[in-house]
This record gives structure tokens, sequence and C-alpha cells, in this order.
């Protein structure tokens, strides 16, 4: 099992964050206000810090006792159409609501129906889903970012552990001066199955990828995914790295992408608009719906709670911002002064893919202590 030591680590952590005071440093909390010069972009209003901090207070204070509830997902802090801060919580469309407050701490309470939430595993007709072939956009290129790609490949592209269906190539990391694949830890380590030196195939497996012929890097490190929805089981990231090399991936993605993302990242910001290109669904647009999100997430090997998450909405009706087999993307901003900038990790969405959840990327990057590679 990859550095076993790291899933003790994150068991004696995750009962010390149970305590509100050290759920979340104040220098890492997004508060989703940005500086007026970067919020060009906004999908969603904006205008009190204080009032999201606030929120974020109330929410923390609340979720154990709302999360204890049959048909409870999930809480998050979001925004009103003034810009006002609310809270969310997340109940399942069969689930009752009787009983639920309607705020808390002075802070307004929004209930919104929200299918069960799974990782983004390659489970199409486990959903009843008609299609997760790949979207076909490349003129040029292979017919969907599903297939297989000439080397260096490009990033945001079907992969996989040879134990996976397969997920999505999220991008080129750096680690000094070695270089890593970033994408999730259920597609590049199936789940927490998988060992330092197995082989990563692109396509992933699902889309015909084969060992040896289609290998492009083996496993390097995974941050170990803690089974459980108790309080004290406090997941934040989903992610793995891959050993690999500038002859074997890229750093932008397929032309009908948006190019290739840059070293500097932001923290989550409400509202914002995002972009992601992927497996499945190729590139699509949406926004920043919620913050703070703590989620019960459905993994082959039970449910798993996270917290400090980003829940995305899209914003075309007719495509969802992701589907299974998009795992791993990278969303970064989309518009302003922080265009390309990554922003999260995609790796769960809702069953009917209305809802997103993606990791913050800064939690992911310092878990496996590492840079993203772009300009």
């Amino acid at each position: 099992m990859i550095k076993t030591y790291r899933f003790l680590l994150t068991l004696v952590a995750s009962a010390l964050l149970a305590s509100p005071l050290l759920a979340q440093a104040p220098g890492d909390r997004a508060t989703g206000v940005e500086n007026a010069q970067q919020r060009s972009g906004y999908k969603l209003p904006v205008t009190s810090a204080e009032g999201l901090s606030k929120a974020i207070a109330a929410q923390e204070k609340h979720t154990d006792a709302l999360m204890s509830r049959p048909g409870i997902h999930g809480t998050a802090v979001s925004v009103a159409a003034d810009g006002s801060a609310v809270v969310k919580i997340f109940a399942d469309p069969s689930a009752s609501i009787a009983g639920l407050p309607n705020e808390l701490e002075d802070i307004p309470v929004v209930i919104e129906r929200m299918a069960p939430v799974y990782a983004l595993n390659m489970d199409c007709a486990e959903r009843g889903l008609a299609n997760c072939e790949g979207i076909s956009n490349g003129a040029d290129e292979p017919a969907s970012p599903a297939a297989w790609q000439p080397r260096p490949v490009p990033i945001g592209v079907s992969t996989g552990h040879t134990g996976v269906t397969a997920g999505t190539l999220g991008c080129r990391v750096s680690q000094g001066c070695h270089k890593y694949a970033l994408s999730n830890a259920h597609v590049f380590a199936n789940e927490n199955s998988g060992v330092v030196g197995d082989p990563i195939l692109q396509p992933g497996p699902f889309d015909g990828g084969t060992n040896p012929a289609d290998v492009i890097a083996t496993l390097y490190d995974s941050v170990p995914i803690v089974i459980g929805t108790s309080s004290i089981v406090r997941n934040k990231v989903d992610a793995a790295i891959v050993a690999t090399d500038a002859t074997q991936v890229s750093m932008g993605t397929r032309s009908d992408g948006y190019g290739q993302p840059r070293t500097t990242t932001v923290s989550p910001q409400v509202g914002v608009t995002v972009q992601k290109y992927g497996r499945t669904t190729a590139l699509t647009h949406g926004y920043i719906d919620a913050i703070n999100a703590t989620i019960n997430v459905g993994y082959r090997a039970g449910t798993a709670r996270f917290v400090s998450q980003i829940v995305v909405r899209n914003t075309n009706t007719t495509v969802p911002f992701s589907m299974p087999g998009d795992s791993g993307s990278v969303i970064v901003v989309e518009g302003g002064t922080n265009d390309r900038s990554p922003t999260g990790l995609l790796f769960a969405s809702t069953s009917d893919n209305l809802y997103t959840i993606a990791n913050p990327i800064n939690e992911v990057l310092l878990a496996l202590d590492i840079t993203i590679d772009g300009n």
C-alpha cells in the first residue's frame, strides 16, 4: 500500500480536526470575495466577506447534527440573489425536511434537493446514463478525449490504473525536478488498492488501453481515502500522482480545450465562473455555487465524508458540467485576471449530474507536495 504512514496520520488528523478551532486554518479558508478588479465573470453577487465567514461558522457548528438526520447529504455556504450569505442544506429528494431550521445563528438557511453523490468512476450503466463514450470536438485529433492520444498526451484525456475503468488526466505537475501527472486516487490508485509502481494507461482500460502497450506512467503517491461518515472522518482530497515525463504528458489540453492552466492557483470563490476539460464531456462551463461543503460521497469501498469542498453548477442546461469518466479534471477559472488559474480538482457528482464536487486545488498541492506545470 502507498505510504501507509499517511493513512495513520490521516486518522489522527481527522480526530484532531473535529474541533471547530482546528477545522480550517484562517489563512486557508476561502471567503468567496475577491478584489474588484478580479471579479469579471462572476455568476453570483457576493457583497460581504464578513457575512460569509459568519455563515461558515454557523454551518460548521451545526453540520454534524444536521447530517445525522436520514437523507441529508451535506451542507455548504453560498449566497442569495442579493449577495447575502446563506447556509445550504442538501437533502435527498426522498428525505423529509420537516423540522429542518430556517436559519442558523441568524444566517438564513436554503434547503436544496440533491441526489446522492458518487465519485465519478465510469459507471454509466449503473446510473442508467445513455452515453459516456466521450464528446467528439477535435477535427484534426483523435475522435474524442476518450480515445488514444499521440504522445506526449494532452491533459484532460482518458487515463487510469489497470484496475479501474477510466478517468481523466488532470494536469502535469512537478516535485522539484521530477515530473508527474495528477488525477484522483480512485483513478490512479484504484481507490486505496494501488501499489507504487503500478502501470497507468492512456487511454484507460474502459476505452481500450492495455498493459504494457499504452503505459504512460507508474503510480508514485496517493492520499488515502478514509471510508466513514462520522464527524471524525474529514477527507479533504481524492488525489494521486504518477511518475512520468515530458515525452509522455504535455502541459495543455487538446485544441478544443482551454489550453494550458496557469501555475498560480486561486482559492475557490463563491460565484466565480469556471471551466474544465475532461474525458467524457470535454470542455464544459460552470460556476462555483458553494464553498466549504461537507458532503458524503459514495465509493465502491463505502461512503466517505469530505469537508471543505467546492460545489459547482453548470451554466449550459444541455450539457452537465461533469459525468462519469471526468474524475480528475482540473477546474480552472474562466474570465477575469485569474483566467485559467486552477481552483479545484473534480472528483464526484450527484447521480443526476446536476451538482459537481471538487477538492480545493491548494489542498491537493499541499497534500502531495507538488506544483502545477503551466504558464
